[in-house]
């Protein structure tokens, strides 16, 4: 079994997001958070959030990229169990059985992301058309032979359907942050 840990191969998140997630922590996509947004008026740290963060369920906070790591049974288990948890405390879920259902939804939802090898690196893009949310998802690998040195130069990218099937050619990491017009 394989499941997504935050990552941070620099320290960019710390400024494009308002909570950064802690490196290592579980992660699910966590669109869910901008349910009850307006997401045409979402402007700075939280339209880079939307558009760009993967969840982090310790912290509550974002990351930019999630590895993909082996899991067990157990730490599956926990992390429905945590995001549960989460989705009471922080979003206002009516009860532990009803947030377990979308928790469990969530985590399937990340564990389908993660049919590429181990270590591979997640990112996603996310936009609205026709006022649905749309998600396309990135995934990353290290080179043959080459280890963690610089990191972005050893990368080799590969498309990834969204749920919708729709996949952005010309995603760019560093742009996702950026205002309209600047």
């Amino acid at each position: 079994m394989k499941l997504l840990r935050t990552i941070a191969l620099d320290p960019s998140d710390t400024f494009v997001f308002d909570v950064p997630a802690e490196p290592g922590e579980w992660a699910v996509p966590g669109a869910f958070r901008f349910l009850n947004h307006d997401l045409a008026r979402l402007e700075g740290k939280d339209r880079s959030a939307f558009r760009g963060g993967l969840l982090g369920v310790q912290s509550w906070g974002w990351s930019t990229l999630a590895q993909i790591v082996p899991a067990t049974a157990d730490d599956r288990r926990a992390l429905v169990e945590l995001l549960a948890k989460r989705l009471v405390e922080r979003f206002g879920a009516p009860d532990l059985v009803t947030a377990r259902a979308a928790a469990e939804e969530e985590v399937a939802f990340a564990q389908s992301l993660c049919s590429h090898p181990v270590s591979t690196l997640i990112a996603v893009h996310r936009s609205v058309r026709d006022g649905e949310v749309r998600e396309s998802f990135r995934s990353l690998r290290l080179r043959e032979g080459q280890g963690h040195g610089k990191a972005f130069s050893f990368m080799e990218m590969e498309d990834d359907a969204g749920s919708d099937g729709d996949l952005n050619p010309d995603l760019n990491l560093a742009d996702m942050s950026k205002e309209p017009g600047r």
